[in-house]
């Protein structure tokens, strides 16, 4: 069992930084965020067509290059560093996720080759006003039979829900979830766009008014589906997370270098130091943990459900503070708009709760272990 990276995968890392240090700036990201969109069209096109990134975990018969969650990880993690403002997540981890493990042929077929190609936006529509994560947060009714179903609520929180073009919704059929898809012009979905404090990662309000809607694989065979791609996000989330606390580090021990005051560099006070060391020692588990969980949703083995959960918790609360300290060692420009220190920090707060936040993690962790 080797747990280090191959040739082609550190590779595959020093294309997709490259790619993003060019595309996903600064600058870029303050200007993508300011738009309802979120999102560069020029760069997604490019990232799709170019890059082949939309497509990278996709089944090569459905029109992707067939890499495995190792290499999904690599790439969120890139982008956790640059930032990058796009409706990746959404459409790559969540909704072609929800179809490759439906089982519905007829629906991979139908949507997965748009997504690999980046023609298609799609997300996963599942949390409603009441913020929960788990199966019993999950009320809207769906009614119908067969091939023809209606769906009428609302979902909350659905991340690039206001400009995606499919829409995978979870709905309640009796007293079981059930996965449906949602054309995203379809009749009677009203989308509102949410104010977020993290404005890099555009939310969506959806309401559903009898909205036509096609059943995903088997009634009621939703939440297996869901749990499992629930893992998974956790896992990609957590790579991502790790991307953004090795770069805030970097800031960190970056500034504290240059940073002069009473006639010698900051990082030379011993308090510094302690910060940087702590910063240094968590960045690195952090590291451990999302790896380690990159590896088991590749395998797709027993251990997933446990090492995911674990991997969320421990890189929320690690990118966290590490956002938090390097705003701390910056001091008081660290602290302006300006610098994009606060940008990190947002970020860090909203995956820190998307998806449930550590304390929720924690307590599956425990109830998956037995304890």
């Amino acid at each position: 069992m080797n747990f280090a990276f191959t040739e082609e995968q550190d590779e595959l890392r020093k294309t997709v930084r490259a790619f993003l240090e060019a595309k996903s700036s600064e600058a870029a990201v303050r200007e993508q965020m300011e738009t309802a969109e979120g999102v560069d069209k020029a760069v997604w096109k490019q990232m799709g067509e170019q890059m082949g990134l939309q497509g990278l975990a996709i089944p090569e018969e459905f029109g992707g290059s067939g890499f495995s969650f190792v290499e999904l990880g690599i790439v969120l993690e890139e982008m956790g560093r640059a930032l990058l403002c796009a409706p990746y997540f959404a459409s790559v981890v969540l909704a072609a996720n929800v179809l490759i493990h439906s089982g519905d042929e007829a629906a991979k077929t139908a949507h997965l080759p748009g997504i690999a190609s980046g023609e298609t936006i799609a997300t996963l529509a599942f949390t409603e006003p009441s913020g929960k994560w788990d199966e019993s947060g999950i009320t809207l009714p769906a009614t119908g039979k067969g091939s023809d179903w209606k769906l009428t609520g609302t979902k909350m929180f659905v991340l690039d829900g206001n400009t995606a073009d499919l829409i995978i919704v979870a709905a309640r059929t009796g007293k079981t979830v059930s996965l449906f898809a949602v054309d995203g012009a379809a009749k009677g979905l009203t989308r509102t766009p949410l104010a977020t404090m993290d404005q890099t990662r555009k939310q969506a309000k959806l309401d559903f008014a009898d909205t036509p809607a096609t059943l995903i694989g088997k009634e009621g065979a939703g939440w297996n589906v869901l749990s499992t791609v629930l893992d998974l996000a956790a896992v990609a989330l957590a790579a991502e997370q790790v991307g953004g606390a090795q770069k805030v580090l970097e800031m960190a021990v970056e500034y504290a270098k240059v940073r002069v005051q009473f006639g010698r560099p900051i990082g030379s006070f011993q308090a510094i130091k302690h910060k940087c060391a702590d910063m240094l020692l968590e960045v690195e588990s952090a590291k451990s943990a999302a790896y380690y969980g990159m590896w088991c949703a590749a395998e797709m083995n027993d251990e997933l459900p446990s090492v995911a959960s674990l991997a969320k918790a421990y890189c929320s609360e690690a990118y966290f503070h590490a956002t938090a300290e390097n705003i701390q060692i910056h001091g008081g420009i660290g602290f302006t708009w300006e610098h994009p220190a606060h940008l990190y920090f947002k970020r860090a707060k909203s995956s820190e709760l998307l998806f449930g936040d550590p304390t929720y993690h924690r307590e599956l962790l425990a109830q998956r272990i037995g304890i």
